[in-house]
């Protein structure tokens, strides 16, 4: 398509465009790319964070995540992934992988997300996040992830698809090739 792009609002955090007849929103910090954390502790835990989502008007549980470069100018995918890490869960990662890179709602949002498996993890500090993101740890048992997801979901959480995605990558790599 090159119909001209239009800008209907441009906001603090989002702007609304209008290409042709589609709407769609994107950022206006960092440069469009997210990362999502796929990372477990060296007692075999998976690490997800619940926090509220005012959007959703409920908690949700996800796997850590971050914009890239919102706040960082020399961010990278692996230092965005690194950061937010230590700042939502207290973890700190020797290694951090990029995985896969692809958009989050394609249909709505110009954002892009890339999956980021981080290993040799030990842990740094309490997390939480900052400026007031009020972010609870959850570290679950890697057998038991599903079903306790299950259960929160029972209880009323929201829960991130891409949770699915994140726990399959623990093992595999994208191609579904052995993780090694």
């Amino acid at each position: 398509m090159n119909d001209p792009v239009e800008t209907l609002y441009d906001g603090q955090w989002l702007r609304m465009m209008r290409r042709g007849r589609w709407e769609y929103a994107e950022r206006t910090h960092g440069n469009g790319m997210a990362v999502i954390i796929v990372a477990v502790t060296p007692e075999d835990k998976v690490l997800f964070v619940e926090q509220y989502r005012v959007p959703l008007n409920a908690r949700t549980i996800e796997m850590p995540a971050g914009l890239v470069g919102d706040d960082h100018d020399t961010d990278t995918l692996e230092s965005a992934a690194r950061r937010e890490l230590i700042e939502e869960t207290g973890w700190q990662a020797e290694r951090v992988e990029v995985l896969l890179t692809g958009p989050t709602s394609s249909g709505m949002s110009s954002e892009r997300i890339a999956f980021v498996r981080a290993s040799r993890l030990r842990k740094v500090g309490d997390g939480g996040g900052v400026d007031g993101e009020d972010i609870v740890v959850h570290e679950v048992a890697r057998a038991d992830a599903p079903a306790w997801l299950m259960r929160k979901h029972a209880e009323g959480y929201e829960l991130d698809l891409k949770l699915w995605a994140g726990l399959w990558m623990i093992e595999r790599n994208p191609d579904g090739s052995d993780a090694g």
